[in-house]
């Protein structure tokens, strides 16, 4: 999936990857899709999560061996 801005929280664990997501989103368009590469398990159910919580559209993930990439598009501010 193509991203517009990445966040790298590789080796960071809950909360702090989904923290540094609702800051990156801040400086972002709307329109914009973010991808957060993570090694925390715990990121395939916060982040759907934390779309839910907040009204941006989780897109989805891909996993490459122990590290995990989200997708996420800013639909409001």
């Amino acid at each position: 999936m193509k991203a517009d801005v990445k966040l790298d929280c590789f080796g960071l664990l809950c909360p702090l990857p989904i923290i540094q997501t609702a800051q990156k989103i801040k400086e972002m368009k709307i329109g914009e899709v973010l991808e957060v590469i993570s090694t925390d398990e715990g990121i395939r159910e916060d982040m759907p999560a934390w779309c839910r919580q907040t009204g941006h559209e989780y897109l989805g993930l891909e996993e490459e061996g122990e590290t995990i990439k989200v997708y996420v598009k800013k639909v409001k501010e």
